[in-house]
């Protein structure tokens, strides 16, 4: 019994430490992977949460744990979250799947990419002018002096033909006289001269009737009469009553404001679409009136970054005036174009993105190239066609989900964005 008994310790001995090494063994060790969590699913990575800055920013590890540079608990990522790869043409996005359910919960809403008669609509600040090539000055072309005035005051209406002043020059009484000297030499030279007396009365601006009645009556005129060149009112006046004219002098200016300009103060950004012939209105002294762009500036404002655009109106009872403020609505017709909601496109600053609905709550990100953005709608000049259907609500969501799909999947499968 004595001799059994060191055996039988031993053998105790030998199986207590068995035993040790064996549950030694079965202990997960701290390199091992953790492939499971509570739920029971497969993990495939342990991720740190904040993985908005993508591959290859994204943490991960083999299992659970604190991420060392933001402090975050780590998350799992379960073999099913890790989409198969989604044909897109859109960096950094993947197509993603949303049920139902979770599409009525998170507020998903669709509208469908269609044709759609647009047009732009810009408002400017204009402003009455005269026409330019309307406006007349009157000169004399000999010197004299004013004897008496007939257009007396700015502002006083014309016709064309009306007298403004009659001017006494010693010149034009010299003339006349050669004229009545020459018309009683019968002569072929008497002819010669008379005719050249004529021209001279003529080009001085003295009427033919004026100068047949002095031909008639044997007996100068004193005077000559300016008369008015167009119709319309005295926009300014250096003539005066007993003063001296010389031909520099402009003695009135004469404006036609039967017809007037509208010059409006357009943005650069809009004039890309604006075009001669444009249609527009015109809102002022309390009536709209339709009209035409007739003239782009060539010239950007350096201080306002504006180019003056031209308009015209008839202007019959003068009721718009020189100066008078106007607004001008500008309608710039973009015609027949594929449009889609505005708050379907996702503008990045880089790229504007649309998420287009497919089959059994599949989206897919879509890059589009946009347009002008009018009444409410974004033009789409590429990536999307007439009938298909895009997020228009919530898409911030599906873009999110959209975003994390693609940086786990690039994370687990070792891909870059």
């Amino acid at each position: 019994m004595k001799r059994a008994l060191p055996w039988l310790l031993a053998l105790l001995l030998a199986v207590a430490l068995a035993i040790v090494v064996l549950n030694k063994k079965s202990e997960p060790s701290a390199s091992d992977p953790v492939t499971q969590d509570g739920s029971g699913k497969h993990v495939s990575a342990w991720i740190d949460p904040m993985y908005s800055m993508g591959p290859p920013h994204v943490y991960k590890s083999n299992r659970p744990g604190i991420a060392p540079d933001c402090g975050m608990k780590l998350v799992p990522v379960y073999d099913d979250a890790a989409p198969a790869d989604t044909t897109t043409n859109v960096r950094g996005y993947s197509g993603v799947t949303v049920s139902e359910p979770k599409q009525q919960l998170i507020g998903v809403k669709l509208a469908i990419a269609e044709l759609r008669n647009l047009g732009r609509t810009t408002r400017a600040a204009g402003r009455i002018a005269l026409d330019e090539r309307r406006v007349a000055q009157v000169h004399t072309k000999l010197e004299g002096i004013v004897e008496t005035l007939n257009a007396n005051f700015v502002g006083q209406p014309v016709r064309r033909g009306d007298p403004l002043l009659s001017l006494y020059s010693a010149d034009l009484l010299a003339t006349q006289n050669e004229l009545l000297l020459a018309q009683r030499n019968k002569s072929d030279l008497g002819r010669t001269l008379a005719a050249s007396a004529r021209t001279r009365l003529r080009l001085w601006d003295m009427s033919d009737a004026d100068i047949d009645r002095v031909a008639r009556s044997g007996k100068p005129m004193r005077d000559v009469v300016l008369r008015s060149p167009v119709t319309g009112v005295v926009l300014a006046k250096s003539a005066v009553l007993g003063a001296r004219a010389i031909p520099s002098d402009t003695l009135f200016e004469i404006g036609d404001l039967s017809h007037v300009w509208v010059l409006a103060d357009v943005y650069e950004s809009d004039l890309a679409s604006l075009r001669v012939g444009t249609p527009a209105q015109v809102v002022v002294a309390g009536q709209t009136l339709p009209t035409r762009v007739t003239f782009i500036g060539p010239m950007i404002a350096a201080q306002t970054r504006t180019a003056n655009v031209r308009l015209e109106l008839e202007n019959p009872n003068g009721l718009l005036k020189p100066d008078m403020y106007a607004d001008v609505i500008l309608q710039q017709p973009i015609g027949n174009v594929i449009a889609v909601p505005d708050s379907a496109v996702m503008n990045t600053g880089t790229r504007s993105v649309v998420f287009v609905a497919g089959a059994d709550g599949a989206f897919e990100p879509r890059g589009v190239v946009t347009g002008a953005k009018v009444q409410g709608f974004y033009e789409i000049r590429s990536g999307l066609a007439a009938g298909e259907r895009v997020v228009t609500d919530a898409n911030f969501l599906v873009d999110s989900e959209s975003r994390l799909k693609s940086a786990i999947s690039k994370t687990t499968t070792g891909g870059t964005p």
